[in-house]
């Protein structure tokens, strides 16, 4: 009773909307339609006039449904078929649809055959609205582009990585790869790299970057390289030329910060005690409820109240290696003492609790019991590519390899025949 409750009180709103709206709220149309183009998701789309639009404030799905000519009965056909596949109420602000009118004989627009909405980057929603009913979630017909970047580190690494016409979402995956070798947080003038990877994109739109198959980073003077290989449940992806994991046993750091606050020292005046006394930890300044994530996977040791340090996880990574995070404004979810925690798992987030003058985290690190500098410490990695697939990785390197260093010769060649250009540019101007 309540499923059939529900489902005609959507179509009394969708009915209330299109007497309230019908004039106020049109579909947003491609000029004059147009014509769909080639056969898409199953659709001889040639025999179609495409709408396209997005979804604005105030639109529902049954307003949208009346305004490409739908009845009540075919309305309540299509909730019908969308039960359990798609939510029609959760249509979002911002996402862009299409209908698909049926062309007659002298290529006017007839009724709407089809709805297409796009759920989400990667997956839209095909509504067949006449006939045959039916809803399905479909994966977007995504086009991959292989691409090449090469970047110098002048301001910063999003800023230089635009400035080289790539997108900027590299850094994230660039940070994510390197996350147990470089401190993306100490990069400095100078640094670069050159790195081959796949980009996704849909409808011309750029939607991600997908595989980053092969970097070479040069950081402080040292050349770090990359090289994306699957070695069966090994937990490594990422590689160096030698088959040794970039994936450590710790994280540089366990969370996203805006600056160093405070560093390791046996001799620091205490900004409330106003007392020398040993900091034998990073803070870390970050704002109040930035995630604070465990460097590596361990045992919660404790949770709770640490007097000065405020809230507190404390975690054992292993027989070596503790680490603690205090100031918590509070504890991650489960985060409770003997729970077993993976690395990058939120712990807790960034707070001000206890002996504290503003939001940071203060993080220890205590090696076979004695605390040390946490921006010091060495992180063992885990373990090189099996015996099995050796072969395999190392002809998958030197094909990599290969690929980068032909792309940045003929980026080089580019640029110099362009410089070569240029004064015959200037004269000519």
């Amino acid at each position: 009773m309540r499923a059939f409750v529900g489902k005609y009180f959507c179509l009394f709103l969708a009915s209330v909307f299109f007497v309230s709206c019908k004039s106020e709220l049109p579909v947003t149309e491609s000029p004059a339609g147009q014509n769909c183009g080639e056969v898409r998701y199953g659709i001889e789309v040639e025999n179609y006039i495409c709408e396209r639009g997005s979804v604005k404030n105030g639109d529902y799905f049954g307003g949208l449904m009346y305004k490409a000519g739908l009845d009540d009965n075919e309305l309540q056909r299509v909730i019908n078929s969308s039960e359990g596949i798609f939510d029609i109420r959760k249509i979002k602000i911002g996402n862009g649809y299409e209908f698909f009118y049926k062309k007659d004989s002298a290529d006017n627009r007839g009724d709407a055959s089809y709805f297409l909405y796009e759920r989400d980057a990667m997956s839209n929603v095909l509504f067949s609205l006449k006939d045959s009913v039916y809803v399905k979630i479909l994966d977007k017909e995504i086009d991959t582009e292989r691409k090449y970047a090469e970047v110098e580190i002048n301001t910063s690494l999003w800023n230089d990585i635009a400035a080289a016409e790539a997108t900027p979402v590299l850094a994230l995956k660039l940070a994510d790869i390197f996350a147990w070798t470089i401190d993306f947080f100490a990069l400095q003038k100078g640094d670069s790299f050159k790195v081959v990877y796949d980009e996704l994109s849909y409808d011309g739109k750029f939607i991600d970057v997908d595989n980053v198959s092969y970097c070479e980073f040069i950081h402080n003077g040292v050349l770090y390289k990359s090289v994306m290989f699957e070695d069966g449940d090994n937990s490594g992806l990422y590689w160096n030329e030698k088959g040794e994991s970039l994936r450590k046993a710790f994280l540089k750091a366990p969370l996203n910060f805006t600056r160093i606050s405070s560093r390791f020292t046996y001799r620091r005046k205490h900004p409330i005690y106003k007392v020398v006394r040993p900091h034998t930890g990073v803070d870390y300044a970050a704002p109040m409820g930035t995630p604070v994530v465990a460097i590596g996977d361990g045992t919660v040791i404790s949770r709770g109240w640490g007097g000065g340090g405020g809230n507190t996880v404390k975690i054992r990574h292993n027989s070596v290696y503790t680490t603690a995070y205090l100031h918590l404004s509070r504890y991650g979810k489960g985060i409770k003492k003997g729970v077993r925690v993976k690395q990058g798992q939120v712990i807790g987030y960034v707070g001000s609790t206890g002996a504290s003058t503003g939001p940071h985290l203060d993080f220890r690190v205590w090696k076979n019991g004695t605390p040390i500098d946490p921006l010091k410490m060495e992180s063992p990695s885990v373990g090189p590519v099996s015996k099995e697939n050796m072969d395999a990785f190392l002809a998958t390197y030197d094909s990599a390899k290969r690929e980068l260093d032909s792309l940045s010769t003929l980026k080089y060649v580019e640029k110099m025949l362009d410089l070569l250009a240029s004064p015959a540019r200037n004269r000519e101007s």
